[in-house]
């Protein structure tokens, strides 16, 4: 999910989990599960890996994306409890299926590499969509909009959010596309190193894309980026949570800016 711009707000990102919540702001993160039992824990620390301060352009977007996974690791050894959204059989057996169904659209003569490459983009989010159905994770995806939101607006917040990261996807699905179709056109020697280049451009496109469209909501084509992002959230990627669920997205909320705040402190 992405920040709020205001100067006094912490910039603040979330993720949903298949049994809580993960929020990380620019210094830390906090992360808040519910256990079978019913209890619920929390864990937090600063981060090791801090993206804000990469500033070149090429690098920001990846650099993001590095330092969200870097804090799947963390989280775990905070929070062993912490059940991350692909870990269940059904996600990790559509993930095998797709990847091979990936790699016959490449090898297919029938297609465009433009084509290809944006068929190829659209199974491989397929595992994304199966991770949020018939679970909690969509809850918990609701909730973190609703904890965070409220805490960006000062007042309370739908579950679907403007600003969600699923916005990303109609850009990074267009700039993948792009980058892989010119990538396939490498010789053959180079052409693992190409398709990798390309998706850091892509990322990297995607972040800078997406950073216009929220400063500029109400352009034509920036509502039209959004277009696939805003029917995966409406349709698959949020659900209303219990007031359980919505505590513990809360208690990652309080948690993450108790150490924003002393980091702030520090400076």
């Amino acid at each position: 999910m992405a920040a709020d711009e205001r100067d006094d707000k912490v910039r603040l990102g979330g993720m949903a989990l298949l049994n809580g919540v993960l929020v990380h702001g620019p210094n830390a993160w906090a992360c808040a599960v519910r256990t079978p039992d019913g209890e619920l824990k929390v864990a937090s620390a600063y981060k090791s890996l801090r993206a804000n301060e990469v500033r070149s352009p090429l690098l920001r977007g990846p650099a993001r994306f590095a330092e969200m996974f870097a804090l799947f690791p963390a989280v775990r050894r905070g929070l062993p409890e912490a059940r991350l959204p692909f870990q269940r059989f059904q996600v990790i057996g559509s993930m095998i299926a797709g990847a091979l169904v990936v790699k016959a659209i490449r090898g297919s003569n029938r297609l465009s590499p433009f084509v290809r490459e944006l068929a190829s983009g659209l199974v491989s989010a397929v595992p994304a969509v199966l991770a949020l159905r018939g679970s909690e994770l969509a809850a918990y995806h609701g909730a973190e909009h609703i904890s965070i939101g409220t805490y960006e607006q000062d007042s309370p917040h739908a579950r679907e959010h403007e600003r969600c990261g699923s916005h990303m996807l109609g850009p990074l699905l267009v700039s993948s596309a792009i980058g892989g179709a010119i990538a396939s056109r490498a010789p053959a020697n180079l052409r693992g190193p190409a398709r990798l280049a390309a998706q850091v451009g892509a990322l990297a496109a995607t972040t800078e894309v997406f950073g216009w469209m929220v400063r500029h909501p109400e352009h034509r084509v920036a509502q039209a980026l959004s277009k696939p992002g805003l029917e995966l959230q409406h349709r698959f990627a949020t659900a209303e949570p219990t007031p359980e669920q919505l505590e513990v997205a809360e208690a990652a909320l309080a948690a993450c800016l108790e150490l924003e705040h002393r980091a702030d402190g520090a400076d």
